[in-house]
């Protein structure tokens, strides 16, 4: 039907909609990619901050890359999907399914994947384990965020992986880790067209990272068509794609637009299609205006916190980690900053329970007891710091920062706020040189021990920002992660929360929606706990 259609109009946005100067050009918004396709087959959606890596192992690569990478990119498995008690869609973290892998068998050593046949990269090569070898290797080896990950589930070197034919492939696991086969179901493990990236690497860049940054050698669904950074990225369907079924949606064309109320205006004009991430205030009046669809999933292992770095005094003092805690306005947040989409973290009891995560701090807001601490601490006048945000994430971090600035004042703490750039966020938290920061942080394994490994083990991950390390910390998570008796598993959980909570390096606030809008004849949406589209579902009616 769509096809005998005649091409629309071009939306007034295209055309030339001015925008308060938020693209700076109309230009930005092409009319080309829109005008190669039926309206009805291409998908337009506004975000307030894109991609800045089309490789997810690059350095600093932030989240909006993985969204890039999992419409791009295949892996051995991926998750099933489930419906949600409001009817919405989510991935469903308790279903492995096949990927580039049609099967696998757990085996003595580890797991043995047997590879479909008929898989091709973007430029036509197959598919074999060869490149799996040597993509698995190469996240492994390249250390920072992608090495990380995958040491959650004990995948840690190369000797681990095997080809054992082209369409075999073997991974070694040296514990029965029970994080193992869902951690290759996350955004990383991407398989690589080998030779098509060797053949741009340097010996100065052996893994071809530069290179990968700006260019696609996947075999994914949709391939990359076009990318501006800071503008634009445009992906076409790949018509050979065979891991499977064939997304409707022929093109999608993502575009930043950074202020929250222009992509909202757009939205509600029809100009777009989707806007993603929205602010609360936003998704609140417009899921009551009804003109859009608008759907709110809690960030499953997600936490908005504000983060101490216990390498850098006064910081250094759990006095003063404590003060902080009880001098932050919780409720102002919840009510002005997130109007009501999120689940508050504060003011839970006094002793730890509960083996579910996230769960409340015992903290809530304690003016006169803050004050008491820092006097305790030896910090009776306070002291000065500055205090650093994601401008990427500024819809909730600038006001939030603004009203903890507010809050500290009044125990003394004097703060400047940092304001570092979306697309650097990643790389500026990886020096561990800010002394207080607020943040968000998502396990992508819905399991409190996962969270814990990346935010509070001593190993010092990018997201432990606050450089805690402490061997009885490091000692619970690692025994939650392989222990099978589920009281001894709760055990170890509870220690490790009350540990946290006793510390206080990061004070949990809330776990936020992950919010979008949509136009109505927009279907398929689905949850991911990465928190990037997944164009491969959607449809529009």
């Amino acid at each position: 039907m769509a096809a005998s259609r005649k091409a629309p109009s071009f939306p007034r946005f295209i055309l030339g909609l001015a925008v308060g100067g938020a693209l700076g050009s109309a230009a930005l918004f092409a009319a080309a990619p829109v005008a190669a396709q039926s309206r009805e087959e291409t998908l337009l959606v506004v975000v307030e901050s894109g991609t800045n890596s089309l490789d997810i192992h690059t350095v600093g690569a932030n989240p909006a890359s993985y969204g890039v990478t999992w419409n791009t990119y295949d892996r051995l498995i991926t998750y099933g999907t489930k419906t949600l008690p409001d009817g919405s869609l989510s991935y469903d973290h308790s279903v492995l399914k096949p990927e580039l892998a049609e099967s696998w068998e757990a085996t003595e050593e580890g797991v043995v994947f047997h590879l479909r046949k008929d898989a091709k990269f973007h430029d036509g090569t197959p598919v074999t384990a060869k490149d799996v070898k040597w993509s698995f290797d190469r996240m492994v080896t390249v250390g920072g965020f992608p090495t990380f990950q995958m040491a959650a589930g004990s995948i840690t070197k190369p000797e681990q992986f095997e080809a054992i034919d082209d369409y075999t492939f073997k991974v070694k696991l040296p514990v029965k880790d029970k994080l193992a086969l869902p951690d290759l179901g996350v955004p990383v493990p991407v398989v690589m067209n080998s030779a098509l990236v060797k053949k741009n690497a340097t010996p100065e860049d052996p893994w071809g990272l530069e290179w990968t940054k700006r260019n696609d050698a996947g075999g994914g669904a949709y391939k990359v068509e076009s990318w501006k950074p800071g503008q634009e990225l445009v992906l076409t369907r790949y018509e050979e794609w065979k891991s499977g079924p064939l997304p409707k949606l022929k093109k999608v064309v993502m575009r930043e637009v950074p202020s929250a109320g222009n992509r909202r205006a757009l939205l509600e004009r029809g100009d777009v299609d989707v806007s993603f991430d929205l602010p609360p205030k936003d998704s609140q009046e417009l899921a009551k205006g009804g003109k859009v669809s608008v759907v709110g999933t809690p960030i499953e292992n997600s936490l908005w916190f504000i983060g101490m770095n216990v390498k850098m005094p006064p910081f250094d003092n759990v006095k003063v980690r404590q003060a902080v805690s009880y001098a932050v306005p919780y409720q102002p947040i919840m009510d002005a900053v997130v109007y009501g989409r999120g689940i508050p973290m504060f003011g839970g009891p006094e002793t730890v329970t509960s083996a579910a995560w996230p769960q409340p701090s015992p903290y809530r807001t304690d003016i006169a007891k803050a004050k008491a601490l820092m006097a305790e601490a030896g910090f009776p006048d306070g002291f000065t710091t500055t205090l650093s945000i994601n401008q990427g994430a500024a819809q909730i971090a600038e006001p939030l920062a603004t009203l903890l600035q507010e809050s500290l004042g009044q125990i003394g703490i004097k703060t400047t706020i940092n304001k570092v750039p979306g697309a650097n966020w990643r790389a500026a938290i990886l020096k561990k040189d800010q002394p207080i920061l607020v943040d968000t942080f998502s396990g992508w394994l819905n399991y409190p021990e996962y969270y814990f490994f990346w935010g509070y083990h001593g190993q010092n991950a990018v997201f432990n920002v606050m450089s805690y390390q402490n061997p009885a910390m490091d000692k619970l998570i690692d025994a939650a992660r392989l222990e099978s008796d589920k009281a001894k598993y709760e055990d170890d959980i509870k220690s490790f929360v009350s540990l946290a909570f006793q510390d206080m390096p990061r004070v949990p606030l809330f776990q936020y929606y992950l919010d979008i809008a949509m136009r109505k004849n927009v279907t398929g949406y689905t949850y991911w706990f990465h928190r990037g589209l997944d164009f491969r579902p959607m449809a529009k009616g």
